[in-house]
């Protein structure tokens, strides 16, 4: 490659990735950096919202998504100590599909990255930025690709893309946002595939643990996935009662002995692979890094993982921002980076904001004992509830939608 691109795209996830499809569809040559070799698993619940199906075949490739995705998720559910409570999952009304389903990240980003590539991104995998000099129009990107391959990349926009448990690649110190000490209420994510569950294809279930929350799917190929957040403090307290068992494995076996219907949905299963875990995670808006270098995904915002909206708000993320580079050439969008940045940050806002709320307020209330145990009483009485929650969630919407903040 000539060294000069329009835009630098740091991380190759959801985000990333289709930042990087939309630019280059757009005309623009793109470079897209990821430090992780694909296929390769990560922390996530998979769920793919039915809106967010119809955004994978906007980027073509939605026929490889349903060739290797899971079931129809038509119900969804409420674990808790003693009991799982089943309702109807609302059905989205507009698009091409009634349902979400699961697909591991391993296909997804995979299929993104594959897509990229042949819209003549250029990707550089395993690669890491590791300084970013300069201003808007003139960025200056040291990516190192190895030991004796390193080089600097000249960019006209840079477009962060990390997850936000990292401090942020190449960012300058003096412009990354002040990541506070550990504490106890920390949230570290963990995540496990199990092979021949007893949980039921088409149920997406909450997991409700004191301390904690999380999910499962079937995500394909037979495959369960089960994912969940417990604050740093009860997994402490998880590890000082299992000395000699690993991080995983003491979530595991908190996670049997918390919920029934984990449980029973583990019965003769077989884990594939190690749990694997981040963290700790970072709900909320991020602001953006001194107004010059865009953020999408999960550097820009995050919402509790409890409602399954990560993939969803990351590509969503991606096409706001796309939308307003787009409109222009590369020379012109940095010219504008501030106002462009603001005019991002005002839709971004619009767009998620009320689904961060919504999480925020589901997850507390599944953490605690004495706020889920009313709460899986009223859905019992009332299960429509949980539909309603979806919805609420942004489970049944079709493209993304603005919201009242």
């Amino acid at each position: 490659m000539s060294g000069v691109v329009d835009a630098l795209v740091i991380g190759a996830g959801p985000a990333g990735t289709a930042s990087a499809i939309l630019l280059a569809r757009a005309g623009w040559q793109v470079a897209l950096v990821e430090q992780d070799m694909y296929p390769r698993r990560k922390v996530c619940g998979e769920c793919i919202t039915a809106g967010t199906l119809a955004l994978l075949d906007e980027l073509d490739v939605g026929a490889g998504v349903r060739a290797h995705a899971g079931p129809e998720l038509r119900r969804i559910g409420w674990m808790s100590e003693s009991a799982t409570l089943v309702a109807e999952f609302p059905v989205c009304t507009s698009g091409p599909y009634r349902y979400g389903r699961a697909l591991p990240r391993q296909y997804l980003d995979t299929l993104l990255v594959e897509r990229a590539l042949e819209l003549g991104v250029v990707v550089l995998q395993p690669a890491r930025v590791r300084a970013i000099r300069g201003d808007p129009g003139a960025y200056q990107c040291d990516v190192d690709s190895g030991k004796s391959n390193r080089q600097t990349l000249h960019a006209a926009v840079v477009i962060d893309a990390h997850g936000s448990w990292q401090a942020g690649p190449g960012v300058p110190p003096n412009r990354r946002p002040t990541r506070r000490r550990q504490r106890p209420s920390d949230l570290l994510a963990f995540k496990a595939v199990f092979q021949d569950t007893q949980l039921q294809d088409g149920l997406l279930p909450i997991i409700s643990l004191p301390g904690g929350y999380g999910g499962m799917v079937v995500a394909g190929m037979g495959q369960t996935t089960l994912a969940c957040c417990l604050r740093r403090d009860t997994l402490s307290a998880c590890r000082a009662m299992h000395r000699r068992l690993a991080a995983g494995e003491v979530v595991e076996t908190y996670l049997r002995q918390s919920c029934i219907g984990v449980r029973e949905s583990l019965e003769g299963s077989q884990r594939v692979g190690p749990w694997l875990s981040v963290g700790p995670l970072w709900p909320g808006a991020h602001p953006a890094a001194g107004g010059a270098v865009f953020r999408v995904g999960n550097a820009a915002g995050e919402s509790h993982p409890l409602i399954g909206e990560g993939i969803s708000m990351a590509l969503q993320s991606a096409i706001l921002l796309a939308d307003e580079l787009a409109r222009h050439s590369a020379a012109s969008a940095s010219r504008s980076a501030p106002e462009l940045q603001r005019r991002y940050a005002r839709a971004w806002r619009a767009a998620f904001s009320r689904r961060l709320r919504v999480a925020a307020l589901y997850a507390h209330v599944a953490m605690r004992p004495y706020l889920a145990t009313p709460a899986r009483g009223i859905s019992a009485r009332w299960p429509g509830l949980m539909g309603h929650a979806a919805r609420l969630a942004g489970k049944t919407t079709s493209r993304m939608h603005h919201e009242h903040t």
